[in-house]
């Protein structure tokens, strides 16, 4: 169950947020650019280090087709940079602690696991063209074969 309302031709969220260094980055500062933004739950988590690990092996080829990559969760700007350094990932991480990002984009909401409901971020990239509308939203993310899809649903 999706709790996304955003969709392909809207324009995408603007939003600020600190990354794994305290650096601010913010929509406006990627104009120009191709982002794919993939929100995910935990760090070091199993399926969240899948997508991170195959998003960064392919990082190199994703940056040849123009794309920058930008991950985003409510962890912590410390926690994320342990993350980077264990599994040398080579793109930025948003430490949305705060959730603002998270909840603009519409991520944030009602889960379920192991017959438990919780709150807390659903899985979902968004790639965002060159002029700040969203090109794909994926809401049903294969983590260890991520980069493929995305470029499968880009036709690319």
């Amino acid at each position: 169950m999706s709790i996304v309302t955003l969709k392909e031709g809207d324009k995408a969220p603007d939003f600020s947020g600190k990354d794994q260094n305290g650096k601010t980055i913010s929509l406006s500062d990627l104009k120009g650019k191709r982002v794919i933004m993939f929100f995910y739950p935990k760090d070091m988590t199993p399926g969240c280090t899948a997508e991170a690990c195959n998003l960064g092996e392919n990082y190199s080829d994703l940056q040849k087709r123009g794309f920058e990559v930008i991950g985003v969760s409510a962890d912590s700007e410390a926690r994320h940079q342990k993350f980077i350094a264990k599994y040398e990932l080579p793109y930025t991480l948003l430490a949305d602690t705060e959730l603002e990002t998270i909840k603009a984009f519409g991520v944030w909401g009602n889960k379920k696991f192991m017959g438990k409901e919780y709150d807390g971020i659903h899985r979902t990239t968004f790639v965002i063209g060159t002029d700040g509308v969203l090109e794909k939203v994926i809401l049903k993310v294969k983590t260890k074969d991520h980069t493929a899809q995305i470029l499968e649903d880009l036709g690319e």
